[in-house]
């Protein structure tokens, strides 16, 4: 059989790849933190009928001479790019303009994502649409663990509040050092401790007078006696390579081991993003892109088809070679 038509059946599957992929970000123009697909082409291997030569005294070199016998799929990447924003008015609305992504939890598993509608539950817990849990640092009330028999408890910028253990320094994500009357440094051993304390399911009391969210993702409100409180700091997960994040579906994602995760942090901080409330970031796909990619499949689909009827057509030639 021709090898023309093996070429065009590789060229043929290709193309039907990057279509489904393209009827995929069509589909979810309009979905919140959608981050569109994109299809690479590589070709196959080269059936080789020549080897190359090199010079000679009387003659010069010679290249080789080689048939390829196809394309394949290289790669299907998601590609980050900021999503525009949209301003919608509902105050759990949250969007963010940088890096980062929102930490939600079933209670199981951890997931990642860019898409912000968020709502209060019946218990008053930030969750999403399906009911996952937003995460971040706690409130000051909630910040209290016990340490060596002491009750210690921790303000929003890690220090000390009130407690015995005056000598240990809280550093988020980092070792721990206590530090004697005498200056002298020794380990310790409550990071963990601290660190399971720390970050929690983000929760509003179910009666206050009003709530806001700051672009370091602090949750803002007023009890019911007009006090002014913190909530808690929503908590930001950072990748160098979130096109390597796993989709799983409900706009979630999963830690791979190729997306390079970089530990948690607040938003405006170790180059994380800001928080923007009452606002979405939108799907970015770009329609007329999409379009223009759909045209180009279409058309090369067409002409791999076109390959194989003609070699088709050769066939019946050698056939009829016989009459």
């Amino acid at each position: 059989m021709l090898r023309s038509m093996y070429s065009g059946i590789s060229g043929m599957k290709g193309f039907q790849t990057k279509l489904d992929v393209i009827g995929n970000n069509i589909a979810n123009v309009n979905t919140t933190g959608f981050k569109k697909g994109r299809v690479t082409f590589q070709d196959m291997m080269s059936q080789t009928t020549r080897g190359a030569q090199a010079a000679t005294d009387g003659r010069g070199g010679i290249n080789p001479m080689q048939v390829g016998l196809g394309s394949k799929v290289g790669s299907i990447d998601n590609i980050h790019t900021q999503g525009f924003t949209q301003t919608t008015g509902s105050g759990l609305d949250l969007a963010i303009e940088g890096n980062g992504m929102f930490l939600v939890t079933d209670g199981t598993m951890e997931y990642y994502t860019r898409a912000g509608n968020f709502y209060l539950d019946e218990d008053g817990d930030i969750v999403n649409a399906d009911g996952y849990n937003l995460r971040g640092y706690a409130s000051e009330e909630a910040r209290e663990f016990e340490y060596e028999g002491s009750i210690i408890k921790i303000d929003l910028d890690g220090n000390i509040r009130e407690g015995e253990a005056e000598g240990i320094n809280i550093v988020y994500d980092s070792a721990l050092d206590q530090v004697t009357v005498d200056g002298n440094i020794v380990e310790s051993k409550v990071s963990d401790v601290i660190s399971d304390n720390l970050i929690t399911n983000l929760n509003l009391p179910l009666e206050l007078e009003s709530f806001s969210i700051s672009t370091d993702g602090k949750v803002n409100y007023v009890d019911e006696n007009g006090i002014p409180r913190v909530a808690g700091q929503i908590l930001l997960a950072n990748f160098s390579n979130p096109a390597g994040l796993e989709k799983v579906g409900n706009n979630l994602y999963l830690d791979s081991a190729n997306a390079g995760f970089g530990g948690l942090g607040v938003p405006e901080e170790d180059g994380m993003g800001k928080t923007v409330a009452s606002a979405l970031e939108m799907s970015n796909v770009d329609l007329a892109e999409e379009f223009t990619e759909m045209i180009v499949s279409q058309r090369g689909f067409q002409a791999n088809t076109r390959i194989i009827t003609t070699s088709d057509e050769i066939l019946q030639e050698l056939v009829n070679l016989k009459r």
